[in-house]
């Protein structure tokens, strides 16, 4: 599947850097990337009683650990002039179909704060009705997964799906919530 890995020329969305500083008296140097922020959406299918999620190619993933596809929540990067709330629900009809008009902040939180300090938002929004059939833009290969309640637990812990640290702990956010 992997062609072949090359150094970036040309970065998009990522910039490596090497980060000079001085701690306790000591030059350090420190490799990172600057990335851009991003949302996320844990989407909840009440009438289904499931979890909408994406599953994603990854072709970092598969040149890492071979696996091609992750689970994981609606997301997208913060790379317009427009409010995260905004941006979120963009990405949940781009990825999913599904047309979201109310949508719960749920908390913040950094992705990757050894290599990339990106801030990622996480948001809540329940569906109902797709109007489209999701799948992403341009050449995205996305698909939607309805992963049933009964079975998100067994799922969390199943090493042979890849997912999220941002989708575990949303899926742990949503069983805090409705554990009364």
């Amino acid at each position: 599947m992997i062609k072949t890995i090359q150094p970036l020329k040309h970065p998009h969305f990522i910039k490596p850097v090497e980060i000079i500083y001085e701690q306790n008296g000591k030059e350090k140097r420190w490799e990172a990337v600057q990335a851009h922020d991003s949302v996320a959406v844990l989407l909840f299918h009440p009438q289904k009683d499931a979890f909408v999620l994406v599953k994603q190619f990854r072709p970092a993933l598969a040149m890492q650990h071979g696996f091609a596809f992750s689970y994981e929540l609606c997301a997208g990067i913060v790379d317009k002039d427009k409010s995260l709330e905004q941006i979120a629900i963009e990405e949940v009809e781009e990825e999913t179909g599904y047309r979201v008009e109310k949508i719960e902040k749920i908390t913040s939180f950094f992705t990757s704060v050894g290599f990339a300090g990106s801030k990622q938002t996480l948001f809540y929004a329940e569906v109902s009705k797709q109007v489209a059939p999701g799948g992403g833009i341009d050449d995205e290969v996305i698909e939607v997964v309805h992963l049933p309640v009964a079975k998100a637990k067994e799922f969390m812990y199943d090493e042979s799906k890849p997912k999220t640290p941002g989708l575990l702990f949303a899926l742990c956010w949503w069983f805090e919530q409705n554990s009364q």
